[in-house]
C-alpha cells in the first residue's frame, strides 16, 4: 500500500522544476496544489532547498570593480596593432584590408557584403531553375487535354480491345 502513493508521486514530479522556481520566486502566487506536492514530496523538497540555497549564495556575491586604466590601455593596444606594419607590401596590403574589416569604422561593408551574396544566391538560384526547365517539353499549342486523352485512346486499339472484352465480362456476370 505504501508504494502506490510514492509512484503516484514520481508521475506528478514531472514538470515541476518551473513550478519549483515560481514557488522559490514568488510562494504567495504559486498554486495550492504545487505547495502540497512539495510538502509531501521528499525530492522536490529538497530541490526547492537546493535553489534556495543557490539564491542566497547568489545574493552574497558582489561583482568585482573594473580596472580604471583598462580602457586605456586597450584604446593603446588597439593603435599598436593598427600601425604595426607587416614586412612586404602583399603583406601589409592583406593585413590592412583585414584590420579595417575587424577593427575600423566602415561596419557597413558587412552588411552590403551580406545582401551581395543573397543577390547572388538569388540570380544563381533562378537561373539554375530558368536552366532545368529547358529539359521540359513544351505542351502543343491549342489542343485541350481532352481531346489528347482521346486520341491516345484512339491509337491503343490493344488496350480498347481488353476495355471491351472486360465489360462484356462483367455484363454476362451480373
Amino acid at each position: 500500500m505504501e508504494r502506490m502513493p510514492k509512484e503516484r508521486m514520481k508521475d506528478n514530479c514531472t514538470g515541476m522544476e518551473s513550478k519549483l522556481a515560481d514557488l522559490l520566486l514568488d510562494p504567495d502566487a504559486a498554486p495550492a496544489k504545487v505547495q502540497a506536492h512539495v510538502d509531501h514530496c521528499g525530492r522536490c523538497r529538497g530541490e526547492l532547498a537546493e535553489l534556495r540555497a543557490t539564491m542566497d549564495l547568489l545574493d552574497t556575491w558582489e561583482d568585482p570593480e573594473p580596472s580604471p586604466y583598462f580602457l586605456s590601455r586597450f584604446d593603446a593596444r588597439m593603435r599598436e596593432e593598427r600601425q604595426a606594419a607587416p614586412a612586404d607590401w602583399p603583406a601589409s596590403w592583406i593585413a590592412r584590408l583585414r584590420a579595417r574589416f575587424t577593427y575600423g569604422p566602415a561596419m557597413h561593408v558587412r552588411p552590403l557584403a551580406a545582401m551581395a551574396l543573397t543577390v547572388v544566391l538569388l540570380l544563381g538560384g533562378g537561373t539554375y531553375l530558368g536552366i532545368t526547365d529547358w529539359d521540359q517539353p513544351a505542351a502543343p499549342p491549342g489542343q485541350a487535354t481532352v481531346v489528347h486523352d482521346l486520341q491516345t485512346l484512339d491509337n491503343n486499339a490493344q488496350l480498347l480491345d481488353q476495355l471491351e472484352a472486360m465489360s462484356s465480362s462483367n455484363e454476362n456476370g451480373d
